[in-house]
C-alpha cells in the first residue's frame, strides 16, 4: 500500500470550530468485504493532530459518524482536552462511502450505484489496514461517536489485542428498528426528489435536502426541549427548517454516499462478528479492554438503552450519562456543557483507567 494523488474529495465548508488539517490519502489496492465483493482502487482519508512516539504506542483513532468527516470531534482535540496532541499521536479517519475514503460519489472504477454495498465490519477492516500502513501494532484507543462509537465497538469485537481502551458515544451494538425507520425515510426522502432518476441523482437534490435535514438535523438529532432552546419562537420554525435545507444542499453529504452509508448502519450487528455466532454477548465479550460508553437520557436516534447494554455487555464496561437535553447531538460541542463534561470524562479515562 502506497500514497496516492489526492482523488475528489467532497469536503464541507470549514466551521470556525474545526480544526484544520492536511489531508492524508492513504491506499488501500482493492479492498475485499464481507460480502464476498469488492471495492477496487480504495482508498482512506485522514488528519493527524500530534505525533507517533518511538514506541509508536500513542495513537488513538478516532471514528467518524455517519454522513460527517473527521471533523466529528475536533471539540475534543487540542493541549489540555480530552485527546491531547502534546500526549498522543490523534488519527481522524473518514469513513468508508463518506466523500472523502473511498466512496460511490468518487470512485472512479465503480460510481455511483455500480459501488458494492460495505458493512460497519467493512469499515473496520479498512482501518486495520491504514494502521498497518502506518507501522502502528497497538493503537492506545479507539473513540467515536454514533456511527463512529458502533465502529468502536466494532473494534473490540474484531480485533481486541490491537486496542487498548475503547470510547464510544451514542452507540448501538445492534441497529434498532427505530433507528432503521429513520434511515430509510431520510433515503425516501432524497430519492422522492425529481433529481434521483432510478440510478442517480442527475442534479442537487434540493426538495430532498429540505426534507432530510428536518429528518437528520432535526427530528432525529435533537429533542423537543433542545429545540425549544435553539427555537425560542416557533414562528421562525419555517425559516429555520429552510435555512438546514439550503446549507444541507451545499455542505450535506452526497446523495449517494448517504444512501450507502445508512445502509451500512441498517446492516450492523456486532453479534454477527465472525466467530461469534450471531451472539451480542459473545462479541462484546472479546473486548477485554477498558471501555467507556456514553449517551444522554434521551436520544431519538439511536436509543440510549442500547449504549446501557453495551457497557454491561463489555466485561470492563462503564457507562457514564450525558446529562443533557440535546438528544443525539449531545455527543458533540453544540452545547459548551456537553462539550465540557466529554472532555472532563474522556480525558480521565484516558489518564487514569
Amino acid at each position: 500500500m502506497s500514497a496516492i494523488a489526492k482523488p475528489s474529495l467532497r469536503h464541507p465548508a470549514l466551521r470556525p470550530d474545526w480544526i484544520d488539517r492536511p489531508h492524508e490519502i492513504q491506499s488501500l489496492g482493492d479492498l475485499p468485504l464481507e460480502s464476498g465483493a469488492a471495492i477496487r482502487d480504495a482508498h482512506l482519508c485522514y488528519v493527524t493532530h500530534g505525533t507517533l512516539n518511538a514506541a509508536r504506542d500513542n495513537a488513538i483513532l478516532v471514528l467518524s459518524a455517519i454522513g460527517a468527516t473527521h471533523h466529528r470531534l475536533d471539540f475534543l482535540i487540542g493541549p489540555g482536552r480530552a485527546l491531547d496532541p502534546q500526549r498522543h499521536c490523534i488519527v481522524c479517519v473518514d469513513a468508508l462511502g463518506n466523500g472523502l475514503s473511498i466512496s460511490p460519489s468518487n470512485s472512479r472504477a465503480q460510481p455511483g450505484m455500480g459501488f458494492p454495498r460495505f458493512s460497519i465490519r467493512d469499515m473496520v477492516a479498512s482501518q486495520a489496514r491504514l494502521i498497518d500502513a502506518l507501522g502502528i501494532a497497538r493503537l492506545a484507543a479507539v473513540c467515536g461517536a454514533s456511527m463512529g462509537g458502533m465502529q468502536a465497538l466494532q473494534w473490540g469485537a474484531s480485533d481486541p489485542t490491537r486496542v487498548g481502551k475503547l470510547i464510544a458515544m451514542t452507540p448501538m451494538t445492534r441497529t434498532s428498528s427505530w433507528s432503521r425507520a429513520i434511515a430509510e425515510l431520510s433515503r425516501q426522502a432524497l430519492m422522492l426528489d425529481p433529481a434521483w432518476t432510478g440510478e442517480r441523482f442527475a442534479g442537487t437534490p434540493t426538495r430532498g435536502y429540505a426534507l432530510w435535514a428536518g429528518l437528520m438535523r432535526v427530528l432525529a438529532s435533537r429533542t423537543p426541549d433542545a429545540l425549544a432552546r435553539s427555537l425560542p419562537d416557533p414562528a421562525g420554525t419555517t425559516a429555520y427548517l429552510a435555512e438546514l435545507g439550503e446549507d444541507a444542499a451545499i455542505n450535506g453529504p452526497d446523495p449517494i454516499d448517504w444512501i450507502y452509508q445508512t445502509w451500512a448502519y441498517d446492516g450492523h450487528d456486532v453479534g454477527q462478528t465472525p466467530g461469534c455466532g450471531g451472539s451480542i454477548e459473545a462479541a462484546l465479550g472479546r473486548a477485554v479492554m477498558p471501555a467507556l460508553v456514553l449517551a444522554p437520557p434521551v436520544d431519538l436516534y439511536n436509543p440510549p438503552d442500547e449504549a446501557r447494554r453495551a457497557a454491561a455487555l463489555l466485561p470492563r464496561g462503564t457507562f457514564v450519562e450525558i446529562p443533557s437535553v440535546e438528544g443525539h447531538q449531545a455527543a458533540s460541542a453544540v452545547d459548551a456543557r456537553d462539550a465540557a463534561l466529554l472532555n472532563r470524562t474522556i480525558g480521565r479515562f484516558l489518564v487514569e483507567v
